[in-house]
């Protein structure tokens, strides 16, 4: 065959391709809706459709004879079925995992589909399969999260509103016993009502922290803080409530530690945890302040009590905002006590982790520990 009938054949062909694969297009266009089976079966039909076109074409400039034309459109029509066929069959399998994988998603059922990962016709479905096994595990975890800080949520608003409510209630009786005349001491009540005043101003200043380091715009003053220093100070703030309450609070540890930290903050959060266990402390038992060096070398801030401990299932929400214990911590003798956190914990955990450190609570023989871990700094 001589080079211009090649190129004769070769333009038949691609003018029979052409003409096959844009009819070819234009019925899957109009099946864009049909199912996937059936758009399979119109792109094999379109390749055999293409390859006897372009042969018959061929044929025209070639002296075939009647036989030969003969064996050759039984060749392409027994291929041709055999194509379609396999296209039917592949096709049918990818609507099946198609069915299934969209059942499970549509069920909430996504973990499922890793259950039988040999189930599956080809690669690329098992990797979406196992994408929304994943996605299916994600989602779980997420729901309940936010199941759970919707809880907290509901939580705290529930313990501020009666916190809240109990001092409004006494100023306002208090008030009404002073606008009556009905009180013997004045300046009895006047004290009282502003006691009871800075304690709401104490919780409005907690809310307003714990605003702050959810929307993350606290802003930290670092500088090198001297932990001796700043837990002195703290225990000497807080030793008239202990003494008031027969409270042995002390410092233990190294002297010489020092933390890139602001001092203000950090402060903060020594006074919560060290009068979450005044709170909680019976009479009389101690109450140790500590700062040490870890042996990974960050400095260690730990505050134990002799408060009973913590139930071990409370000691993943003792950080939560809002959150309160179900049962104090406080011995049997001393009825009346109310156990929890409430605001202090979350802020503690904001403010430590605004440090990038972190703080852990873990029970010991009687009662607690929360330690604070800080990125050590060169005295």
């Amino acid at each position: 065959m001589t080079v211009p009938e090649l190129l004769a054949v070769a333009g038949l062909t691609l003018a029979c391709a052409t003409v096959a694969g844009g009819l070819g297009l234009l019925t899957l266009r109009l099946l864009a809706r049909a199912s996937l089976m059936l758009r399979l079966i119109v792109v094999a039909a379109a390749t055999v459709v293409s390859i006897a076109g372009g042969m018959a074409s061929a044929a025209s400039l070639i002296n075939f004879s009647a036989r030969d034309l003969t064996v050759f459109y039984s060749i392409a029509a027994v291929s041709g079925l055999i194509s379609i066929a396999l296209a039917g069959v592949l096709g049918r399998s990818l609507e099946r995992d198609q069915r299934y994988v969209g059942a499970a998603a549509a069920s909430n059922r996504v973990g499922e589909i890793s259950a039988s990962p040999d189930r599956h016709t080809n690669h690329e479905f098992a990797a979406l399969a196992g994408e929304l096994a994943a996605s299916g595990v994600r989602l779980a975890a997420m729901r309940e999260r936010e199941s759970q800080i919707e809880g907290s949520r509901r939580e705290l608003v529930a313990w501020i509103s009666h916190d809240l409510r109990t001092p409004l209630a006494g100023i306002r009786a208090m008030a009404e016993a002073l606008e009556d005349g009905m009180v013997e001491d004045p300046d009895r009540y006047y004290a009282q009502i502003r006691g009871q005043v800075d304690r709401l101003t104490g919780m409005v200043d907690d809310l307003f922290a714990l605003s702050r380091i959810h929307a993350g715009t606290l802003q930290l003053t670092l500088e090198p803080v001297s932990l001796y220093d700043l837990i002195s100070d703290t225990v000497a703030d807080l030793a008239p409530v202990a003494t008031a309450k027969s409270l042995d609070l002390r410092f233990e540890g190294e002297q010489g530690l020092t933390a890139l930290a602001d001092p203000r903050e950090l402060a903060r959060v020594v006074g919560n945890l060290v009068m979450n266990a005044v709170q909680q402390s019976p009479p009389g038992s101690p109450i140790v302040v500590s700062a040490t060096e870890h042996a990974d070398g960050r400095a260690v801030i730990s505050v134990q009590d002799n408060a009973g401990g913590i139930p071990e299932s409370d000691l993943g929400r003792v950080f939560e905002a809002g959150w309160r214990a179900s049962s104090p911590r406080t011995p049997p003798d001393q009825p009346g006590r109310t156990g929890g956190a409430g605001l202090g914990l979350a802020i503690v955990r904001g403010i430590v982790e605004a440090h990038r450190g972190e703080v852990v609570v873990h029970n010991h023989e009687g009662g607690c520990r929360f330690d604070v871990f800080l990125p050590a700094h060169p005295a």
